[in-house]
This record gives structure tokens, sequence and C-alpha cells, in this order.
């Protein structure tokens, strides 16, 4: 199931919206299809052992398709501005982190999950006790590249807004805001003619 678009910020988007890597089915789904198998050669042999194993294999079944649901229902998402993960068929439960608090991030395959493409994904934060691991992430390393990429923009984006200076007053402007200042009580009248005289020698 796709990240919902309206639990995005403010021009905020998606990069990646990722779900737990096939391998996860792979268990209930190698299971469903052994027991399929030996219920129809259980009808063949013996119709009693066949209803018995057809009771096991709408069991399998189930467990099958709760973990396939469990699955379409988990997301970790990476957007420009943050890392989500979501979980739950019915109660929901996330967490987020934004790209500007990750510290550093780190991926873990043994041998196996390298050939199909999967592995652990450890991210630390600041502020958080501990890393957080999340696992049967597709293809990490690339994953962990993106991330990279997206906290440098985060960054970049950052940077540009904090450069970006007010224009100065003019004079006029500036004399403006002393009469106000000494309206209000602020500045004395004494110390309103002395930064207005300083003012106007800069003419």
């Amino acid at each position: 199931m796709a990240f919902p678009r309206r639990l995005l910020n403010d021009r905020e988007e998606v990069v990646c919206d990722l779900v737990p890597h096939w391998s996860t089915l792979a268990k209930p789904v190698g299971a469903l299809v052994v027991v399929l198998a030996a219920t129809i050669a259980g009808f063949v042999v013996n119709r009693w052992a066949g209803l018995a194993l057809a009771a096991v294999l709408v069991v399998v079944a189930g467990w099958a398709g709760v973990r396939v649901a469990r699955r379409q229902c988990t997301n970790f998402v990476v957007t420009t501005d943050r890392l989500v993960y979501r979980s739950g068929v019915v109660a929901k439960h996330g967490k987020e982190i934004p790209l500007e608090r990750v510290n550093d991030i780190a991926y873990h395959q043994s041998i196996f999950e390298r050939v199909i493409g999967t592995g652990d994904l450890s991210i630390e934060s600041a502020g958080a006790q501990s890393r957080e691991t999340f696992g049967d992430i597709p293809h990490p390393a690339a994953v962990q590249n993106e991330i990279y990429r997206q906290m440098e923009a985060c960054s970049a984006r950052h940077a540009g807004g904090a450069n970006v200076a007010s224009p100065p007053l003019s004079v006029t402007d500036q004399l403006e805001k002393l009469a106000d200042l000494r309206q209000r009580g602020i500045i004395t009248p004494a110390e309103f003619e002395a930064k207005k005289q300083q003012l106007l020698d800069r003419i």
C-alpha cells in the first residue's frame, strides 16, 4: 500500500516508498505450496487423509494471507524532509526521523541477502538512545546512498534560506523607527537627536 500523500507536509515529496523484501513471504508461500501438494496427494490416497490435510491447508492459507497483508501495510519511506516507517494492518504504528537529525546510516547484508537484494538498515539520529534498525529493506546500499543525497539537499535548502539577508533599511525608514521608539518612551529625546544626527551624517 502506497504511503498516503495526505500525510506529506507542504512542498514535501516522496523519494522512495518501499515495502519489505519479497523474501519475507518465502516461508508462508513455501509452506502453502507444500501443504497444497500434500492435500492433493492425500485425496488421491485416502479421502479422510485429504480432509485432514485440507483443514491444515486452510490454516496455512490464513497465515500466508496475514503475512501478505502485513507486508503490504508496512512502508519505509524516504521523503525530501524525513524518514518514515509505518506498519500495521488495522492499528498503525509509526516512526519518523527528520533528515537533519540523522547522524549515521549503516547497512548489513549476509551473503545470501546480498544475492537476493535485501538487508537491514541501521540509522542513528540525534537525541535517540540507540540506533533504529529496519529489517528486510530492498537494496539497502542504494537506499543508504539516496538518504545521504536527500540529507545534502536538505542541508543546502536550509543553508540557502539562512543566507537570504533582509534588505537594509533606508535612512528614512530608520528615522521613522527612531521616532516611534521616542514616542513610546523607549529612548529619550536626547538619544533620539544623537542617533538622528548620526544617520544624517551618513547622507
